[in-house]
């Protein structure tokens, strides 16, 4: 089976073709600038992806019709609980609206039924942002008003879990991880039986990333939003974007900061062990969510290349359990392997 895979992100949209299991052409194409500023919306740049897609499908010699399936990375939906969804009418509908936000994910599951509805195709989404499995007592905040949201790298996430199950001998449903997505952004979740019953990542909590500052001091944090310091919008990019190693250090490029520490750059060394430090405390804080019964802690991301930040997490929660490192990001594979799982009869397909 031929399976055609579309990953829209903020500057770009990448897309694959896989012969079964096998990645076979990829290719990001790259969006500037200037050529977004006429979409006012996200869903406005709908058009002019696709068109890009189609382009660059026939430019790499693939027919369209060739393929048996279209699975988009799915984005901002109402919650839902992890799987392979098939795309309908009601969840095209929804990321339209951006029910729960706008962002570039949310064109993935119409690019995909746009082009399988073109060809007569199934069209998947698997594994979105939006899943929320958590157990309730999970969501309790402390303060009525807000409740502990479900805000992780889904689809990273379940991938690797299945990876490591597959390695141990078992099925993901029948194993216990707490999984550290260590990247731009940070999730940190705890898997119960094929369940992501806690956790913490996005804009929320969880330990600062290179870029984004995680949790922070409560009552601080409300003394620095009212000092007149800083604007609303200005707050809003020191949490989710110049937050982190960046307002410490002044780059997100973890090359650089190794480099500053071997060089012997104190203060580099101390925001960075402090970075690992308080990952491998986050790791450790999951463990009654497990009831103590863990399988395996996995590190996964584009930090998880670091082989100073994998070691030290490992030595600190050897009393845990034992590590297993997948570094890199596996959208792409993951977005084939729910679809074909679908597809050979292995699953049935989630209706949104």
């Amino acid at each position: 089976m031929k399976l055609l895979i579309i990953n829209p992100g903020g500057t770009s949209t990448k897309i694959a073709v896989f012969e079964n299991e096998e990645e076979i052409f990829k290719k990001s194409i790259p969006h500037t600038a200037e050529e977004l500023e006429p979409f006012a919306h996200v869903f406005d740049e709908y058009e002019y992806r696709k068109d890009l897609i189609l382009k660059t499908i026939e430019e790499a010699g693939f027919k369209i019709e060739e393929f048996d399936c279209i699975a988009g990375r799915g984005g901002l939906m109402h919650p839902i609980t992890g799987g392979t969804y098939r795309v309908n009418d009601k969840m095209v509908d929804d990321l339209k609206k951006a029910v729960e936000g706008e962002h570039a994910s949310n064109l993935g599951a119409v690019l995909a039924k746009s082009i399988g509805d073109m060809i007569g195709v199934p069209s998947f989404v698997v594994d979105p942002v939006s899943v929320d499995e958590m157990m309730p007592k999970a969501r309790i905040s402390g303060i009525k008003d807000l409740e502990r949201p479900s805000w992780f790298h889904a689809l990273n996430h379940k991938a690797v879990s299945r990876f490591v199950a597959k390695k141990l001998g078992k099925k993901y449903e029948e194993c216990n991880f707490i999984v550290a997505h260590l990247g731009s952004g940070i999730s940190i979740v705890a898997h119960n039986k094929g369940k992501m019953v806690d956790g913490s990542g996005g804009r929320t909590n969880g330990p600062f990333s290179p870029e984004r500052s995680g949790g922070l001091p409560t009552y601080p944090l409300i003394e620095l939003c009212y000092s007149g310091k800083y604007s609303h919008e200005e707050m809003v990019s020191k949490v989710s974007s110049i937050g982190g190693m960046y307002d410490y250090l002044g780059t997100k490029d973890l090359i650089e900061i190794e480099k500053r520490i071997e060089d012997g750059d104190k203060k580099a060394k101390l925001i960075y062990d402090a970075f690992v430090y308080f990952v491998a405390r986050e790791i450790a804080s999951y463990v009654p969510a497990l009831d103590g019964k863990i399988d395996r802690i996995i590190i996964t991301g584009g930090i998880a290349h670091s082989e100073y930040v994998t070691s030290e997490i490992s030595r600190m929660n050897s009393i845990i359990a034992p590590t297993e490192v997948v570094a890199g990001e596996f959208e792409m594979v993951a977005l084939t392997l729910g679809s074909l799982r679908v597809l050979r009869g292995e699953e049935e397909a989630k209706v949104y």
